[in-house]
């Protein structure tokens, strides 16, 4: 049986103009959780964050330590590939910006790499220049397990399996390297608004 699904159908909506991607219907306010395996729950004082690869100096933050570096709010709209969307979310979390601020590297892609294995690659320049954070909270909340807690990737722009659940660090990485979904035949780059769901689309 394959592993890739064309997705899951639900209810069918327009959603607000010129913000639906081709092939999405509006979840409304429903918040889909689809897990490639079982949610890994980690005590914030064992969690931390690390930006290492093709880099001099590895850096890391605790839990503590990322508290203390300045949060942004931010609201999207986010699209999954099993097809449904949802409008106008509200996160808190740090710009990948930040995070990346004072390293000097030649990498041109990154790999996002999570508790319970989980990996997907994005080129460098698609977490840059705003378009991506690591968030900690959801609708004013604490980000919950299901959802990718304690914190997780968010890169809006994408389909929502590059936005990586229970994220612990970013590898910095000269050569492209296909993540764990893109492995199993989902599209290598995933923009919402090319139809980019799988393997030559």
């Amino acid at each position: 049986m394959s592993v890739v699904s064309r997705g899951f159908t639900g209810r069918r909506s327009s959603g607000p103009p010129g913000r639906l991607p081709p092939g999405q219907y509006d979840a409304g306010a429903a918040f889909p959780v689809l897990s490639a395996g079982p949610v890994p729950r980690r005590h914030l004082d064992a969690w931390d964050f690390t930006v290492t690869g093709d880099i001099d100096d590895p850096l890391s933050w605790t839990w503590a330590r990322f508290q203390q570096l300045p949060h942004q709010d931010v609201t999207v709209d986010i699209h999954c590939v099993t097809s449904w969307s949802k409008f106008d979310t509200r996160w808190s979390g740090v710009s990948v910006d930040t995070l990346l601020g004072e390293v000097e590297t030649a990498a041109e892609y990154v790999v996002a790499f999570c508790d319970g294995g989980y990996t997907t690659n994005l080129p460098l320049e698609d977490v840059l220049d705003g378009k991506a954070w690591i968030v900690d909270s959801y609708d004013g909340q604490p980000l919950a397990p299901e959802h990718g807690g304690p914190a997780r990737l968010l890169v809006p722009h994408l389909y929502f399996w590059k936005s990586a659940k229970w994220v612990r660090g970013l590898r910095l990485s000269l050569a492209d390297e296909p993540g764990f979904w893109e492995t199993f035949g989902y599209h290598n780059y995933g923009d919402p608004w090319r139809n980019q769901r799988y393997a030559g689309d």
